[in-house]
């Protein structure tokens, strides 16, 4: 399985490097020290397994990962980060397995062991699901992207609602549209709505467009930047 290690730290490409010396099925074919260029490797040499660290100068490892699942097939990727609480905005993007720093050879044989030698085709369809993530009280609890309405920025947080329910979440709207371009809207700088929920627009006396969404009895705001996007892709079901 050929291996692209992305980490702005030397010392911890290195000791990676070093540690997979032990799993000769596991080659080292580049490295890269920030996301930008761990990118372009990507793109270009096609690996089967990527170690990611999170946080790096340029890009973070969150918004690169979120490219490499685009890609087709798309790598395995294994964050390495020394940051835990970046463990729940990390699964967003449906990692092979989430490492801390300093990596042991005991947690890296044990990833390993859980990733397997599969072939890239069979993980990108292990990642055609897409899950967001969510915390209540200790537990962690884990909703379908195709569940969701839509995301609205509240203080500190974003509230998720979907078929069923609704919960909040640490990640920024920046961070969740960075993960799924190709499923999310923007259609406020407030608001995030899943494409597949687009049903009419509607005109208010003032002047106000809203969003009527599938299934839903919400209207959403639409802001004027935003509103020839959502016309366009409606413009197929509109009368």
């Amino acid at each position: 399985m050929n291996v692209l290690i992305v980490d702005d730290e030397p010392l911890a490409r290195a000791r990676l490097q070093r540690l997979l010396l032990a799993h000769p099925a596991y080659q080292v074919i580049a490295e890269a020290a920030d996301g930008h260029t761990g990118l372009q490797l990507a793109i270009e040499l096609q690996p089967d397994l990527v170690f990611l660290d999170i946080e790096m100068p340029d890009r973070n490892g969150l918004s690169v990962a979120a490219e490499l699942m685009q890609l087709q097939p798309p790598p395995a990727v294994v964050f390495v980060t020394a940051h835990p609480q970046h463990a729940l905005a990390a699964y967003q993007v449906a990692p092979a397995d989430y490492l801390l720093k300093p990596v042991s050879a005991e947690q890296l044989a044990t990833s390993l062991l859980r990733i397997g030698l599969a072939t890239k085709a069979h993980l990108e369809k292990q990642q055609e699901q897409h899950w967001l993530s969510y915390k209540t009280g200790s537990s962690l609890h884990r909703v379908e992207l195709q569940q969701l309405f839509y995301l609205q920025a509240e203080d500190k947080y974003v509230r998720m609602v979907f078929a069923g329910g609704e919960a909040l979440t640490e990640l920024s709207l920046k961070q969740l549209e960075d993960l799924y371009p190709e499923q999310l809207l923007r259609i406020h700088r407030h608001t995030l709505v899943l494409k597949r929920r687009l049903k009419a627009l509607h005109s208010l006396p003032d002047g106000r467009h809203v969003l009527e969404l599938w299934q839903s009895d919400d209207l959403l705001e639409i802001s004027r930047r935003e509103l020839g996007r959502v016309r366009q892709l409606l413009l197929p079901v509109l009368p």
